[in-house]
């Protein structure tokens, strides 16, 4: 076999192929789920992975609003924010949360997940979260995607 015939792809972002995946997001729990959005988001589960490039899919997440975690988390989780302000600092838990925004849960969860830097943000833009089954994306005819280990 001939050692020049296997050449490393590294994939820009003219390059990558970027696809529409569609995740249940009621298949399972919090964090289960927001990791595999992560790695789809990355482009981790594809053989041109280039971690420099944002070669991921995009995602579109439903049934936000059917999300399960486990234990006492939706009255014991915190999340906090702070206004700016002295003696600014703000707390809800996850149950105030989910009847506020329930998309906000797994957005939250999934941006922790990725990087810290403007290629973590550019990935963050390609996740579409919606609470129900609908969502405004057909024209981009997105492949069902089951979660694996849940």
């Amino acid at each position: 076999m001939d050692h020049l015939s296997f050449k490393t792809r590294s994939v820009n972002k003219a390059s990558a192929e970027k696809a529409w995946v569609i995740v249940d997001a009621s298949a399972g729990t919090l964090g289960r789920v927001a990791s595999q959005i992560a790695n789809i988001l990355r482009g981790k589960h594809k053989p041109s992975f280039t971690p420099n490039a944002d070669c991921g899919d995009n995602v579109i997440v439903i049934n936000a609003d059917k999300l399960r975690v486990t234990g006492r988390k939706m009255t014991d989780k915190i999340y906090l924010r702070h206004t700016g302000y002295p003696g600014g600092q703000r707390s809800i838990n996850l149950r105030d949360k989910m009847a506020k925004n329930s998309a906000s849960v797994i957005e939250h969860a999934v941006k922790g997940m990725l990087q810290g830097n403007r290629l973590g943000r550019e990935q963050f833009r390609n996740l579409f979260v919606y609470a129900g089954a609908e969502h405004p994306h057909e024209a981009q005819q997105p492949t069902e995607h089951k979660l694996t280990n849940l």
